[in-house]
């Protein structure tokens, strides 16, 4: 019996398939100094064969079988190597992803379990997935994943999400924390922590502090203006009220724009361009700590301190010892 089934789909990005390898071949290699048994996994794909991902590269699979089978493996799918939404609908149109979709969703019905990074977390919602779970994204994508499934809550600052038998994780390098998440569930925390530690991979809770504002509109061109305004405002930013009156329009109005675009209120936008500057300012300025609020609009540190810690999960310290290091 396998433990995980690595659904790979042609054209998936390449670190990502090779992350999940990886990932259960160290933790096949420690498992036995933990005196547990090793995790087993297959490799399957539509069509089996030699499946082509990014980059020139490729892994061997087999074809997934004609009929169902029993089944307890988790089926992890990584990233589908695609980045936009219109790059990810054209690739979920074609055929193989459409038999992929079925196989998930017939896995799931039989009471399996699945996992998703990135772009295939959008494969999930083709099949249906997704409805009515805590889910998460590239955290750019995330208002359009919530578009298409409106009946999901897109958790787009969590790098992991786990909702009873769906787990999805962020961009494609999320899928480092994806598979330490799905190795903790199957083997315990012991095994998990021994990989994370051999491999030097960070269990990271959140997208926060990799979002970039001005990205997140989706190519929406009011919030691309209101990002732009809320930037070079700083560091005297507008209140939310000021905000949607100097755009024309209602708090409610720019707050279902913002919503649509970003999958954010207006406030939460406001505190990721601060977020964003003051790391910027952290990481390239002998700027100190208090010097840095006053630069995005806090009148004393504690605050920045405060949505740092929330938003990032570290004090704003912490980035300046990496980038020192």
């Amino acid at each position: 019996m396998h433990d995980f089934t690595v659904l790979v789909l042609p054209g998936a990005f390449a670190t990502s398939v090779a992350a999940t390898l990886d990932m259960l071949g160290a933790a096949a290699s420690l498992a036995p100094r933990l005196k547990l048994a090793a995790p087993a996994w297959r490799v399957v794909s539509a069509a089996g064969g030699a499946v082509p991902l990014g980059n020139g590269m490729s892994v061997q699979a087999t074809a997934l079988p004609a009929r169902r089978r029993a089944d307890r493996s988790t089926w992890i799918i990584p990233g589908l190597g695609t980045e936009s939404v219109k790059a990810i609908a054209a690739r979920l149109a074609q055929p193989d992803s459409a038999r992929a979709a079925a196989a998930v969703k017939a896995h799931l019905a039989a009471g399996g379990a699945v996992a998703a990074s990135c772009s295939a977390v959008f494969l999930l919602q083709a099949c249906g997935a997704l409805a009515g779970r805590r889910v998460t994204t590239s955290w750019w994508l995330a208002a359009e994943l919530q578009r298409l499934e409106p009946g999901c809550v897109v958790a787009a600052d969590r790098m992991v999400c786990v909702d009873g038998p769906v787990t999805t994780a962020g961009a494609a390098f999320a899928q480092v924390d994806l598979m330490l998440a799905l190795l903790q569930s199957r083997f315990g925390v012991p095994l998990a922590d021994l990989v994370r530690r051999v491999l030097l991979a960070d269990a990271r809770q959140a997208q926060t502090p990799y979002t970039v504002p001005a990205m997140m509109s989706s190519g929406n061109a009011l919030v691309a203006r209101l990002t732009a305004h809320l930037e070079s405002a700083l560091p005297h930013p507008p209140s939310v009220a000021a905000l949607a009156k100097k755009f024309a329009m209602s708090e409610r109005t720019l707050a279902r724009h913002v919503r649509a675009a970003t999958g954010m209120t207006p406030l939460a936008l406001l505190q990721g361009v601060r977020l964003n500057r003051a790391r910027m300012l952290i990481e390239t300025t002998r700027l100190n700590i208090e010097q840095v609020a006053a630069q995005v609009g806090y009148e004393d540190a504690t605050a920045l301190r405060r949505l740092m810690r929330r938003l990032a999960g570290a004090n704003p310290g912490r980035f300046r010892a990496q980038v020192a290091a």
